[in-house]
């Protein structure tokens, strides 16, 4: 018989033998969930270092920018070609075209100690209402809870005017002084007297979470409501309450709108107002030169406090995350 004739299988020779597939025990499979494992870590840290750049970028560039001349501000090179740290100078100096010196070093001083202020008045009168509203049982107590969340779906423009008009009747939106502070800086942190209807519902939340009974063993060593709060409930409240002084200090450092509505005179200023004023001075819509370089570098002097008091009690938001997790 011709070759011709032959099959394609004998034609091609002996099959090859295959290899027979291993079998899946638990160090293979340990191997691929390994594999696995690295492979998810691998995409969750691209995306971390992805959204770190996103994040972090504009303060990077806000720092390059103050140290530029005026013609290499929006050039977006990290790195300046010419170095000018004169730039922070002239934000308490100013610049050579103007004659005005801001107060940089009072307008800080302001913010500082009017951010303690809100901070420290909202968290102790919201820690007060939460506790209130976590312990007691009286009648229609929900109810009213809910009208106290209620309060946050008022818009701020929608009080402002009654708010202005209030403070107008006592004499609290001109000049003058009241117990060493001066009257129209009042209005900025005075109304956390009162508390906030979101930091009363975030602290009622953590109170909810402390066992009763350690508030029942309390008043049977003899103490009252008031020591029961600050011996009990504020301790192991901490964390809530720190998370409550940072974003309140963070909401008051950073407020423009008040600041415009009742600061009139320089020394009264606070950060936001300032730079406002810088702006307003050395902004070409003004008829300033555009000196940015001036107006970047006191915007950077400003973000500094806020990152040394983030780092300082971030350790506090994970903890209060971590609380509320093993709540659940």
């Amino acid at each position: 018989m011709s070759s011709s004739n032959a099959s394609p299988a004998q034609a091609q020779g002996p099959a090859q033998a295959i290899p027979p597939t291993p079998p899946f025990t638990p160090a293979r499979r340990l191997s691929l969930r390994s594999t696995a494992g690295g492979v998810r870590k691998a995409i969750y840290f691209a995306i971390l270092a992805g959204c770190v750049v996103i994040f972090t970028y504009p303060f990077l560039w806000a720092v390059s920018a103050s140290f530029k001349p005026r013609p290499e501000v929006f050039d977006n090179a990290l790195i300046p070609h010419n170095w000018h740290p004169s730039n922070y100078l002239d934000v308490f100096r100013g610049v050579a075209a103007t004659a005005y010196k801001a107060p940089f070093a009072s307008w800080l001083w302001n913010s500082l100690w009017i951010g303690v202020l809100a901070a420290v008045t909202v968290t102790i009168s919201s820690a007060l209402v939460a506790f209130g509203f976590a312990y007691f049982r009286f009648p229609l107590r929900n109810f009213f809870f809910g009208c106290v969340l209620a309060t946050m779906m008022l818009p701020g423009v929608v009080t402002l005017v009654p708010t202005y008009l209030l403070w107008n009747k006592i004499h609290f939106t001109g000049p003058g002084t009241f117990l060493f502070l001066s009257k129209n800086q009042y209005p900025l942190w005075a109304p956390n007297l009162f508390g906030s209807a979101f930091y009363i519902f975030l602290l009622r939340q953590f109170f909810l979470g402390i066992p009763r009974e350690l508030f029942e063993a309390s008043r049977m060593d003899g103490d009252n409501y008031w020591t029961m709060f600050w011996r009990i409930a504020a301790p192991l409240a901490r964390p809530a309450m720190i998370v409550t002084f940072v974003f309140e200090f963070k909401a008051s450092w950073t407020e423009l709108q008040k600041a415009i509505i009742y600061l009139r005179a320089d020394q009264t200023f606070t950060i936001p107002r300032g730079l406002k004023v810088l702006l307003d001075l050395y902004g070409p819509s003004a008829g300033g030169q555009g000196d940015y370089q001036v107006i970047i570098a006191g915007t950077v002097l400003a973000t500094l406090p806020m990152i040394i008091i983030f780092f300082l009690g971030q350790r506090y938001f994970v903890e209060g995350i971590a609380t509320q997790g093993r709540k659940g």
